[in-house]
């Protein structure tokens, strides 16, 4: 049995330390010819079949518009060997004129069902079109379906980065089944 933690007072600007605990992802986007890469960590699955998944994109972030326009990108999931990438993606703007994939060493590679490419060197790839723009005005809220996805066979538990804020990240630790214990139900 757990003990109960001593809990303090904390600020509320800083919750999302907290509460996003999912691993941080690529998102890559193909709009007129243009590709670029973003770092994202507001996410979350809304659905199972079809598959969808919400995200919160900042308008100010130069894929925003490329987003809105295309309707589709790619979700990529990195992996702890590609911290130093997803930082500095994370800390360039494609706007300055770079290609994120050439200066950070990625390869794109075409996807099956959108324009926007996969990462070739990220364990996971979630080729994604949007199926519901009307919270992207007001809440910056983007949802996709899942149109296909593409997930490597090994590690069976990679070593995904979790973002922490002030440049602090979190990488799974153990692996832990319940497994035995599952009961399926109808939801």
């Amino acid at each position: 049995m757990s003990t109960s933690a001593k809990k303090r007072n904390f600020p509320l600007d800083q919750v999302r330390r907290h509460l996003e605990p999912g691993p941080i992802v690529l998102v890559s986007s193909r709009w007129r010819g243009n590709e670029n890469i973003m770092v994202m960590g507001w996410h979350m699955i809304l659905g199972f079949s079809p598959a969808l998944f919400g995200c919160y994109i900042w308008e100010g972030n130069h894929s925003y518009a490329m987003l809105r326009q295309s309707r589709e990108c790619v979700i990529n999931i990195p992996t702890l060997d590609m911290l130093d990438a997803v930082v500095g993606i994370g800390n360039s703007s494609a706007s300055s004129g770079i290609n994120k994939f050439h200066e950070f060493g990625l390869t794109p590679e075409p996807a099956l069902s959108v324009k926007a490419p996969l990462i070739r060197e990220c364990y996971a790839s979630f080729e994604c079109r949007l199926v519901d723009d009307r919270q992207i005005d007001e809440y910056g809220l983007f949802i996709w379906e899942i149109v296909q996805a593409h997930v490597a066979a090994n590690p069976k538990c990679p070593q995904t980065l979790h973002y922490r804020g002030e440049g602090e990240f979190v990488v799974p630790g153990s692996y832990v089944s319940r497994h035995s214990d599952f009961k399926p139900q109808n939801l």
